[in-house]
């Protein structure tokens, strides 16, 4: 592996002349490597406004893209038996030519760290370096969610970090007993995030005072009204012993791993630090979770405008642009629902799509756009909506908010509705204003991870009884967990638990019990 650090220089003037090529033919080195990023970043600067953390571009092999790909794409990686299972699938189908390689991957780190494939063609490595090194790169630094939740300068240190502490576990206490944690960690990784930002820990003494002052106003206000409530009605009063308990355990919790790490009675400190690790590895991948579609556009949208642009200036020939195109076509292709490739809808196409559209209606807004986006309808500056948009949104907002109906026609999205009830599919909204509406709401939801993922949280424990551990999957829609992959995941957390599991699906219309699933730790996890 090679690589170079390249700075973020300051912008200056939008002035660009025309130069020679960068390259000719497909044949590229490190100064050609050096060339085709330093004029990439005069565009993104100057002419996009673009910011972006110091760039450092790493040069792989097949090989490596591959051990990448097994490690989910980090350059440091503790090892687990998951991770080779990958490489070897991967690699089986590549050899055979059933699957490509990516041109690159990114890592939200600052540095950024950009992997380009050796076998690349030099009009590649402009194209991975426009949409990796500066709009993936741009995209990461600035939008909320990333600044909320990862640390780009601290995550490539403590994957270091976790790498070791991991290998020195495997040491210490053998590779069977350290793998079992991560076993069962890494299934309760999609419940061990925070979802919204955590309030300050409450001060419990404080919290008790205050009950106790509620409570004794209440008396004096309705002591009448105490002594003539029926017995069986006062054995209905919540237990402050209960809530206290609750209170400190900081329960309903619903990041799983975080409540384990903090509270499982038998977990040894080793163990516990384990969790942490997967516990923040997963909290760094939550943002890109609810932002593939507009990290894909952003990556997408610029790396078109910078490669259009060194085409017009001369900097890279007829040849390269026409070979950048063919490679953007098939990226940004989008099948029909008929179409026998079809597989979802492709986040490089909706994205770029809704990019191009939002450009559009800023400068060339028609009576429709103007009724539906009066804030940005002809405001002539797209890159500054652009701009604000990358950084303040997430999928599902983004498609809630910018979905335009010229958009909808463009792509021919319908909603259906699949009743199990019901012999017959039923078409939900029409291209009309009110069907565009619903349309949109129903697309925006399918990336809204709160309505696609389990709302699973942990509600209660018994510890002076049978410590059994309780918890509620809150259902919509009367959508009950798959009992088989339940069950699974539930062994593994009881075995960190180390005592019963008990978990609840409760419908969150009436409150109703649908299903209940149980599991005992295993004897010989530890």
């Amino acid at each position: 592996m090679s690589s170079a650090t390249f700075g973020a220089r300051p912008a200056g003037p939008a002035v660009i002349a025309k130069h020679a090529p960068l390259f000719t033919g497909n044949d590229w080195d490190f100064d050609t490597i050096r060339r085709i990023h330093d004029a990439c970043e005069a565009i993104a600067g100057p002419e996009l406004g673009l910011s972006w953390y110091p760039n450092q571009i790493e040069i792989i092999t097949a090989e490596q893209m591959l051990d990448a790909y097994a490690s989910i794409g980090m350059p440091l990686f503790y090892k687990h038996w998951s991770f080779g299972k990958h490489f070897a699938q991967h690699e089986a189908g590549y050899r055979r030519g059933l699957m490509g390689l990516a041109y690159e991957i990114v890592i939200n780190s600052d540095p950024c760290i950009s992997y380009i494939m050796e076998e690349n063609t030099a009009t590649m490595q402009t194209l991975v370096i426009a949409h990796a090194a500066f709009g993936h790169n741009h995209f990461f630094k600035n939008n909320y969610l990333f600044r909320q939740w990862t640390d780009a300068e601290g995550i490539l240190d403590y994957l270091d970090f976790a790498k070791t502490f991991i290998s020195r576990c495997e040491e210490r206490y053998g590779h069977n007993a350290v793998e079992a944690v991560l076993d069962a960690a890494h299934a309760l990784m999609n419940q061990g995030v925070h979802r919204y930002p955590r309030k300050k820990r409450p001060d419990l003494s404080s919290e008790q005072r205050r009950e106790r002052e509620r409570q004794e106003h209440q008396e004096r206000m309705y002591n009448d009204l105490w002594r003539t409530l029926p017995a069986k009605a006062q054995a209905g009063r919540p237990d402050p012993q209960a809530e206290r308990r609750r209170a400190l355990l900081e329960l309903p919790q619903e990041n799983i791993l975080y409540f384990l790490e903090k509270a499982a009675p038998r977990l040894q400190p080793w163990q516990r630090e384990i969790l942490r690790i997967v516990r923040h590895v997963a909290q760094y991948f939550y943002p890109q979770r609810q932002t593939k579609v507009m990290n894909e556009g952003c990556a997408t949208y610029n790396h078109y405008r910078i490669m259009t642009r060194l085409s017009e200036t001369g900097q890279i020939n007829e040849a390269a642009y026409l070979e950048f195109l063919q490679s953007h076509t098939n990226v940004i292709r989008q099948p029909t629902y008929d179409d026998r490739h079809y597989g979802g809808h492709n986040p490089y196409a909706i994205g770029f799509a809704m990019m191009t559209d939002i450009a559009r209606i800023c400068t060339e807004p028609t009576d429709e756009d103007r009724a539906w986006f009066p804030d940005i309808a002809g405001s002539g500056d797209a890159m500054e909506v652009l701009r604000d948009v990358w950084a303040n949104y997430r999928d599902e907002s983004f498609i809630a908010q910018f979905l335009s109906p010229k958009l909808m026609r463009q792509l021919r999205l319908f909603h259906v509705t699949d009743d199990p009830d019901k012999p017959e599919l039923r078409v939900e909204a029409i291209h009309d204003e009110r069907g565009y509406r619903r349309l949109r709401r129903a697309f925006a939801r399918q990336y809204d991870v709160a309505w696609l993922d389990p709302d699973i949280e942990v509600v209660d424990v018994d510890l002076e009884g049978d410590r059994k551990l309780i918890l509620h999957h809150k259902v919509l829609n009367r959508v009950l967990l798959n009992k088989d992959d339940a069950m699974r995941v539930l062994q593994h957390l009881a075995d960190l638990w180390g005592y019963d599991v008990l978990m609840k699906e409760v419908d969150t219309a009436t409150g109703a019990v649908l299903k209940e699933h149980t599991a005992s730790a295993r004897p010989t996890f530890f």
